[in-house]
């Protein structure tokens, strides 16, 4: 089994971040990716992809996912804000990896899943293709933010099934929407004010599809990000999932000014979250 690979963790008064990615206890090679940098002492940008289209088309994929995305959201203007600056970084990877697909016949399957995340002056921003999942920690209370792109995803939110039957279902990694097979995607898009003391994770299918989601705040509680990231994995891999498995750990230190929302911050959730058209 290769070892994990580690970004380096970031830290400042501000904020921690760690990323890790793991090739799991059943794969050969890694097909999944993540990146991250530090724009300024109060503002961490990250994102976890994860590839489809076999080894080498997934491999390749979600590696341009992460490169482009982070390369072009450096290049755009400060002026324009985080959210619109990720949204137009992913639609370039998806061009780039669209137009190497149909340059290259070996890659022509090729895909990915891609979640890139900015924390700004405590505002966090995020573009979202795919089955990564984005879960905010508060209060010791875990809530996923981001909605899975996949037929069995479209099941649980209209109420055909169920979200513990999602969980074994053979068809729960089937995508409805990824980067690379068509020239334009739909991105969501997610926007939140953090406060103190929160954590968010973001992670592939090959983590939280064998760890629930209160196993994923309870391995993270009150200990260091790139810790958090280490035992998220080490967790998994106990398990024996058969995926590849990826993982970032952000925690606000700073007082971000915003005011925590009372009881029943979960339903408000839904008044933050926008579909990109």
């Amino acid at each position: 089994m290769d070892p994990p690979s580690a970004e380096s963790p970031a830290t400042s008064v501000e904020f921690e971040l760690a990323l890790l990615s793991d090739v799991g206890t059943d794969r050969p090679d890694n097909e999944d990716s993540c990146a991250h940098f530090i724009e300024a002492s109060d503002t961490a940008v990250f994102a976890v992809a994860d590839g489809v289209g076999g080894y080498e088309g997934g491999e390749v994929a979600s590696a341009m996912a992460v490169e482009v995305a982070l390369e072009a959201y450096r290049e755009s203007p400060p002026a324009w804000g985080p959210a619109k600056r990720l949204v137009r970084a992913v639609q370039r990877a998806n061009i780039e990896i669209h137009n190497k697909a149909i340059a290259v016949p070996e890659l022509r399957r090729m895909g990915t899943t891609l979640t890139a995340v900015t924390v700004e002056k405590g505002m966090l921003s995020a573009a979202h293709v795919g089955d990564c999942r984005l879960y905010l920690i508060r209060r010791n209370k875990i809530v996923q933010v981001s909605k899975d792109h996949t037929m069995v995803g479209e099941r649980v939110r209209m109420g055909i099934l169920s979200a513990a039957n999602a969980r074994t279902h053979p068809e729960r990694s089937m995508l409805t929407r990824s980067l690379g097979s068509e020239l334009i995607v739909s991105v969501d898009r997610i926007s939140m004010p953090l406060v103190k003391d929160d954590r968010l994770i973001l992670c592939t299918d090959g983590l939280y599809g064998v760890l629930e989601d209160h196993e994923l705040e309870h391995l993270t509680r009150e200990i260091e990000a790139a810790t958090a990231c280490r035992r998220l994995i080490d967790a998994a891999n106990q398990r024996g999932t058969a995926d590849n498995l990826t993982v970032a750990v952000f925690k606000m230190h700073a007082d971000t000014g915003f005011t925590p929302a009372p009881a029943g911050w979960r339903a408000r959730l839904a008044g933050l979250f926008r579909r990109g058209q």
